[in-house]
């Protein structure tokens, strides 16, 4: 989950580097480090905390050399530290390497190192690799990195430069995304494309146990066999200014206002309104088997699997698929069963999300077909499904996900409603669906047009240290998702409950302290929502309703109303999400909280 950049070409390096770094910190943010090669020496920098102050470090200091690498780190083995910053170095400090992954085999290959006299100086799992690389370092930094390749198990995307090797930087990968940027001036190599997108929009993506050989003027791509490999350079859909602030204070909120668009996006050319049946051309590999599909499992983490437990309402509601939905940090360590015809939706923003991956990997080896909603063109997800969806979003720079979740669910009805309409709903059904699709952009404006009425209700309940978020069938996991965003960036304790479940248990904690969001709009379960309202104000407990617009009913029991346009049923969690992403803004900046980069998270999780 940490960022990694790099650079070899004409220009000065390390004013790109700190510039592609800034682009990156929403991947880990605990330290950072910067190393430059310059006539035939390495300087490397490192430091605790944000990129600013590795920044202020090395400000003063001319570092003239066009060839380096940089890093931000999220901690997994070792605590956040000068010595378990990146970029780390053998004893010699010839070979310097930056890493993303975790080392798993690292314990007995440090005690090898260690029989041979090596040294340790942090607490990492990446610094058994440096002293390999120095270890099997002949002239041939290539192959120096490939015998290393063969010895580690993990994950790992890897950035190494030689002091001895000058003018060029070895990149690996396994199971960490790692992605070479073609400029005129020079090349790239970097974990996420926004490091270096202000440079260049051609890029080439390397594939698990690939490395490539990058200099000035060209790089090579082989893999862990040594054998070559040509890719064809891809375009970057988006442009550096789609991952700028314009003017917003933080990303989060720059993105909630996004919604409108991106949920337009993910409809752009994909509705056929007469018909009532959508276009999906991205699943067309295998739309024969779908078509006939009666066993459906989303797998996903954190937000992407709160939109999973929307889709399963969506597909119950609009097709006659079985679907289950998954954590699937759980789910490749279940007994997997599957009947004939089943397939596996993996839902990630980011396409690398480690434990999505191993998900969809373990079901591959279980027959099922793999299907995939990703944002981020070329990531793993998107080339090891045999089909699947993007999201055409941009950049969602904000950890805690917002647009993308809307987008998801906008996509997860589409797919439902087109294999519905191969099955038995009705063409009035479909249209309907469309119609409803359709006007979703216009109706979030029109939420978007109370945000100062929502800062307000957060004015007047941010300092309360326990809320509570309740919802019902389509809304339920709207009221986790609602809950999750609170607790993500204010750090105030929340939990999501459906209503129904209230009376078993949760119902104990509600007192004028604890104020509850009730996602209420109406839909079929609004007379129970109702009643579960009048539970809460019978025990004095305030009462923040999320309301279809006109409805006076529940005006009259909460202390709070927040309204959201009428639409169809299964539709109305993409409209109550975003008086919840709301909340949970105003609240974390009411509390200063640093609200697009929350304290122990970072935005890709490519660890396990």
């Amino acid at each position: 989950m940490c960022g990694i950049v790099c650079y070899v070409g004409s220009r000065e390096a390390k004013p790109i580097l700190i510039d592609g770094l800034k682009q990156l910190e929403y991947r880990g943010y605990d330290s950072a480090g910067i190393a430059i090669q310059n006539q035939g020496q390495v300087q490397r920098f490192r430091a605790v905390g944000r990129i600013v102050e590795l920044e202020k470090k090395i400000n003063s200091i001319p570092l003239p050399g066009k060839v380096g690498m940089a890093h931000t780190r999220w901690a997994t083995h070792g605590e956040p530290s000068e010595l378990n910053a990146h970029p780390h170095a053998d004893q010699e400090e010839k070979v310097f390497i930056v890493h993303n992954g975790i080392i798993e085999n690292y314990h007995q290959i440090k005690k090898r190192l260690e029989k041979k006299g090596v040294e340790f100086s942090s607490e990492t799992d990446t610094e058994v690799l440096a002293h390999l690389i120095a270890l099997y370092f002949d002239g041939d930094l290539g192959e120096a990195v490939r015998r290393t390749m063969a010895d580690v198990e993990g994950t790992f995307g890897i950035a190494v430069l030689h002091r001895d090797a000058p003018g060029q930087i070895v990149v690996a990968r396994r199971g960490s995304p790692l992605v070479i940027g073609i400029s005129n001036d020079g090349h790239f190599a970097a974990s996420d494309v926004s490091a270096m997108v202000r440079h260049t929009s051609q890029v080439v993506h390397l594939q698990d146990n690939e490395m490539a050989v990058i200099t000035r003027d060209d790089f090579s791509i082989t893999t862990a066999q040594a054998k070559l490999i040509q890719r064809a350079v891809e375009e970057v859909e988006w442009k550096a200014e789609d991952a700028e602030l314009n003017g917003f204070p933080h990303y989060m909120l720059k993105e909630i206002y996004e919604q409108p668009e991106t949920i337009e996006n993910a409809m752009r050319g994909r509705l056929e309104p007469g018909e009532g049946v959508p276009k999906l051309g991205g699943i067309t590999p295998v739309w024969d088997r779908l078509k006939e599909c009666r066993h459906l499992v989303m797998v996903a983490c954190g937000t992407s699997y709160y939109a999973g437990c929307v889709g399963r309402y969506l597909f119950e509601r609009l097709t006659e698929v079985d679907t289950e939905v998954e954590l699937a940090s759980e789910f490749r360590y279940r007994k997997l069963n599957f009947p004939p015809n089943t397939f596996i939706l993996a839902l990630s923003q980011s396409g690398e999300t480690a434990d999505t991956l191993a998900a969809i990997r373990e079901a591959r080896r279980k027959g099922a077909g793999l299907l995939g909603i990703v944002n981020v063109v070329g990531s793993s997800i998107a080339r090891e499904t045999d089909a699947g969806i993007y999201n055409h979003a941009g950049p969602e720079i904000g950890v805690a996900s917002t647009k993308i979740f809307t987008s998801q669910l906008t996509i997860l009805t589409l797919l439902a409603l087109l294999i519905g309409r191969h099955q038995n709903l009705p063409l009035t059904e479909g249209i309907t669906a469309i119609r409803a699709l359709q006007a979703l952009p216009h109706q979030v404006r029109e939420i978007l047009a109370q945000a100062h009425h929502i800062e307000a209700i957060a004015e007047k309940y941010h300092k309360c240290q326990n809320w509570l978020f309740l919802g019902r069938k389509y809304n339920y996991p709207i009221a986790m998702e609602g809950a999750l965003k609170l607790k993500e960036i204010s750090y105030i304790h929340a939990e999501g409950y459906a209503a129904g479940e209230m009376k078993h248990g949760p119902i104990a904690l509600i007192n004028p302290d604890m104020p509850t969001v009730a996602i209420a709009p109406m839909d079929e379960m609004y007379e129970k929502m109702l009643s579960n309202i009048q539970e809460i104000k019978s025990r004095k407990g305030p009462v923040i309703a999320i309301v279809t617009k006109g409805d006076e009913k529940v005006k009259e029991l909460a202390d709070e109303v927040i309204e959201v346009p009428t639409t169809v049923d299964y539709l109305y969690p993409i409209l109550t999400v975003i008086p919840c992403q709301l909340l949970a803004y105003y609240c974390a900046s009411l509390l200063g909280r640093d609200i697009d980069k929350p304290r122990n998270l970072a935005k890709s999780v490519t660890v396990e």
